[in-house]
């Protein structure tokens, strides 16, 4: 793992090719505003390697405790991927025990990614494929850019999205589609995806990283205990119970009601001002 710090538009281009050494596969960069940028550093595919999964999980738990990073974009090294999935060159080696050796750490790590505290929204250059795709489902948000492709080709080397496609697709584009998609090993691009939901946004090819960031410093400015809050209950409540559901919308707001930032939000609806959150960042200049 690998720190870069920084606040410059050029920081945040897709294209840049992070690589420092063969040892860092995966860069954290502060870019200012409250936004970190995590980059999965293996070009050109972003293979994810037992190596790469055990630095993504240490770097998760880094973001998880900065204070001034309140949101997160993932992305790819280079141009040509976010990424592409596993290192199959690993797979001999890891067949005989493959959930030991490798699927338990990925979803450890993946799941890291989706309960972190903070919003995380995947920028998506290139090719997201398998276990890349696995990453942007587990992100909040995806941006995806014009002339990128997604899907989860796994069926084709007789295996299953082993690392959360098979529970996380069908969430986001419902079961009938995701079965669809997993059965072919399907590729989408990136305005099919926006159709079904797989993606929230499409923008020109080089500009998801940019677009990504912009709309991560405006989701910094709210409150820190609000975001976590409507994260924490949107993800638990797909596995409660409606009244346990009821239960923890209230109990979270009941926790909010008493933060200073709800004073603070309250007393700028009457003062016809825009409310300044406790470690919020400014608006970015122009």
């Amino acid at each position: 793992m690998m720190e870069r710090t920084g606040d410059d538009k050029h920081a945040r281009d897709a294209g840049e090719d992070l690589v420092l050494d063969d040892q860092h596969l995966v860069v954290i960069e502060r870019l200012g505003y409250g936004v970190g940028k995590l980059s999965l550093n293996n070009p050109p595919l972003n293979l994810v390697t037992l190596e790469l999964t055990q630095q993504l999980m240490e770097s998760l738990d880094e973001l998880e405790r900065d204070d001034s990073v309140r949101v997160v974009v993932v992305t790819g090294a280079g141009d040509k991927a976010f990424c592409v999935g596993s290192d199959i060159k690993e797979f001999p080696a890891v067949r005989d025990r493959v959930v030991e050796k490798k699927l338990a750490k990925e979803n450890e790590a993946f799941d890291r990614l989706e309960f972190l505290s903070k919003p995380v929204i995947a920028a998506i250059e290139g090719m997201a494929y398998g276990g890349g795709c696995e990453i942007s489902m587990a992100c909040d948000l995806r941006i995806m850019a014009d002339g990128a492709k997604i899907g989860l080709p796994e069926i084709k080397l007789g295996v299953v999205p082993g690392s959360g496609g098979l529970f996380r697709l069908p969430r986001l584009v419902g079961p009938a589609r995701a079965m669809e998609l997993m059965y072919l090993g399907k590729f989408l691009n990136a305005h099919e995806a926006e159709r079904i939901g797989l993606v929230n946004e499409v923008v020109p090819a080089g500009e998801a990283v940019s677009r990504a960031v912009d709309l991560g410093q405006e989701i910094a400015r709210s409150p820190k205990a609000g975001l976590a809050a409507i994260k924490q209950a949107v993800r638990e409540s797909r596995v409660l119970s409606h009244d346990a559901a009821l239960q923890l919308t209230l109990q979270l707001s009941e926790q909010l009601f008493k933060t200073t930032d709800c004073e603070e939000g309250i007393e700028a609806f009457f003062q016809k001002r825009e409310p300044k959150f406790e470690g919020a960042p400014d608006k970015e200049a122009p």
